[in-house]
């Protein structure tokens, strides 16, 4: 049938299963808009307050339902909000696709009202990226991203379009998606043997493993080999989820916030094996400490292999079809002492100091308690995400949605709505703090709008908390620019949005807010007010090894 340019890409979001989009409208996108507006039955758009709202949302959306997010926004500065969360969702492998308005094809380049060269500013962060200057290339255009952003490593594909391109006609014919398949080609009889060969050796196996797990929907792969040759299993932070939290092979996240378990098992281990992670500065710090153990590591990205540390066997394949192939290859094994040693250290990770006020550790507990095994959890970037990740138990993937690589403050709201409206059967709650809140909480009224019950905590400590702590540690307590003292009255603020806002600065008083907040039928913000100088442990100085710990005790 003959279609104009808005239409055709309309139509080829249907044909890739896409129900939402996230969005904001502007003169280059008016097309598309107008074609939206037809086939408003078919695909849901949400009116975001701020185009980063948008790309936040789609990545919500992506990381907790594992299909590709959309987000829309017209040319020049609409476009340019994108960036940070295109960026933010290319550091941690999410699949979204970014749909841009550009002037009409003869002003490009020229300078003109609302024009940016967006292809070329979002190149080193995403996948693949296009900008469309022939609409018989348009549907085709559309389908490969979608087969880009989702396929190998996951990621982000942004596609430009000039506005004459969305208005003018050509044939359109559906065409169904195009298969995923899953990356094999590299994993072979001879690796597996070789690899499986070290693992059966080892007398001191250790699992690193991170969000490629989740990516590749592999956790109970994950579960059954760590099981079957009893090694302790450890999560980058955006890891967490793909081991269940309660087995008694976890030993908690690692790194510069790692559990006291993790660091130190894996500095005793003979044998790191590292699955769908990438040695990343804050979860390795000083390499030394780990080289008198061999390393394997399993990743469906080749650029990573050896770019953070040697590693003696590696496989390049998909995780989920990697793990597969090895299980049957491995030997089952009890390691008594080595789960003796795992015992005596996790031991230490249940210890909580508490005191007669608000605390993170107390607002955790009541959260495990009263939250049910499918909620989905979302964090801004600061110390509450690492209170959050050393407290929450996750016992599924995707229902951790955190800013791991990148480290967006500002991406929680956007990203709480992107979940809730990917997932509206489940609970979504935000743990945020005033620093990062305070950046993106316009998207409030989005949320009011759409009558999303995410229930907001805002871990409130007058302070940019974690930047606090290291001048504390590392600066000789010289408190630059991170005290706020804004007189924010959060409540109110969530008031004169039409959303509900309660505040809590008595422990005896949290629970019940807690309860009220998760039934609420619409948006809660709460407003949980903690002492300035309560810190995040254990910790790991920068570029310290990650057996060297901070503990709370070490400060008295």
């Amino acid at each position: 049938m003959l279609l104009n340019g808005s239409e055709i890409l309309i139509q080829c979001l249907l044909e890739q299963g896409v129900d939402t989009i996230f969005g904001y409208p502007g003169g280059s996108v008016l097309n598309i808009y107008d074609a939206l507006y037809k086939y408003k039955d078919k695909i849901n758009h949400i009116l975001t307050c701020h185009e980063q709202g948008a790309a936040h949302g789609a990545d919500g959306y992506a990381r907790s339902t594992g299909k590709v997010g959309v987000c829309l926004a017209t040319s020049g500065p609409g476009a340019t909000n994108l960036v940070t969360g295109i960026a933010t969702a290319y550091m941690d492998s999410i699949p979204i696709v970014a749909i841009t308005g550009n002037v009409p094809k003869g002003l490009l380049g020229k300078d003109s009202f609302q024009e940016v060269d967006i292809a070329g500013i979002t190149m080193p962060i995403t996948k693949h990226n296009y900008i469309v200057k022939n609409i018989e290339e348009l549907a085709e255009v559309i389908r490969e991203a979608f087969v880009i952003a989702k396929s190998g490593r996951p990621g982000p594909v942004l596609i430009d379009i000039p506005k004459d391109i969305t208005a003018q006609r050509t044939i359109y014919e559906y065409k169904s998606p195009k298969a995923i398949e899953r990356s094999t080609s590299y994993i072979n009889d001879k690796t597996l043997g070789e690899v499986a060969k070290l693992i059966n050796q080892s007398e001191r196996p250790f699992i690193y493993a991170g969000g490629g797990v989740i990516s590749s929907e592999a956790s109970e792969e994950l579960r059954k080999f760590a099981k079957k040759i009893n090694a302790p299993v450890a999560t980058s932070l955006m890891g967490l989820g793909a081991y269940d939290e309660y087995d008694e092979l976890f030993t908690g996240m690692i790194g510069m916030h790692g559990t006291k378990a993790s660091n130190l098992m894996i500095t005793k281990s003979d044998l790191i094996i590292c699955i769908g992670a990438r040695f990343s500065d804050r979860v390795i710090g000083s390499k030394n400490h780990i080289r008198n153990a061999e390393i394997i590591h399993i990743d469906v990205d080749p650029a990573e292999i050896n770019k953070n540390i040697k590693v003696e066997k590696y496989i390049v394949g998909d995780i989920k079809e990697v793990l597969t192939k090895l299980l049957p290859l491995v030997d089952i094994s009890e390691k008594k002492e080595w789960i003796k040693m795992l015992n005596i250290f996790k031991e230490d990770n249940e210890k909580k100091y508490y005191d007669n006020e608000n605390t993170p550790e107390k607002l955790f507990d009541s959260l495990n308690n009263l939250l049910d095994d499918e909620a989905i959890v979302v964090t801004d970037v600061g110390q509450h995400q690492m209170w959050t990740a050393l407290n929450y138990k996750f016992k599924k993937p995707r229902k951790f949605i955190t800013s791991g690589g990148l480290g967006t403050m500002g991406f929680g709201l956007g990203a709480a709505m992107g979940a809730q409206i990917g997932n509206k059967d489940k609970k979504v709650v935000l743990i945020t703090g005033d620093g990062s809140f305070a950046m993106n909480c316009n998207e409030i009224p989005t949320l009011v709008k759409n009558n999303l019950p995410i229930t907001i905590i805002l871990i409130n400590n007058n302070a940019l908390g974690m930047v606090r702590q290291w001048q504390t540690l590392f600066y000789e307590k010289r408190y630059s620019e991170t005290t706020l003292d804004r007189k924010t009255d959060f409540v109110k603020l969530a008031e004169s949005f039409g959303a509900k806002g309660v505040r809590v600065l008595e422990d005896s008083e949290m629970e019940e807010v807690l309860k009220d907040a998760i039934e609420y039928n619409g948006p809660v913000i709460i407003d949980y007010v903690i002492n300035e100088d309560k810190k995040v442990f254990p910790m790991v100085a920068p570029g310290e090894p990650i057996s060297n710990i901070i503990l709370e005790e070490d400060l008295n």
